[in-house]
């Protein structure tokens, strides 16, 4: 990256979680990236390689990626 390291992608929201994960692995091949149903339990850790995907019942992005 050119200076600086992408950690969120509002731009995938509303996209399938398949379209989000490729464009969230294209700028970051170095996180797991894990998609959940909104309102999901998770644990509370942060995980620098990690991004979570939380995907309405279309299985669409419903909310801004992260890392964490």
């Amino acid at each position: 990256m050119s200076g600086s390291t992408k950690t969120s992608w509002p731009e995938v929201v509303g996209l399938p979680a398949e379209a989000a994960k490729q464009k969230i692995l294209a700028d970051r091949p170095d996180v797991q990236v894990v998609v959940l149903p909104v309102g999901s339990t998770v644990t509370g850790d942060f995980r620098p390689q990690r991004v979570r995907v939380f995907v309405n019942q279309a299985g669409n992005v419903a909310q801004v990626p992260k890392i964490g």
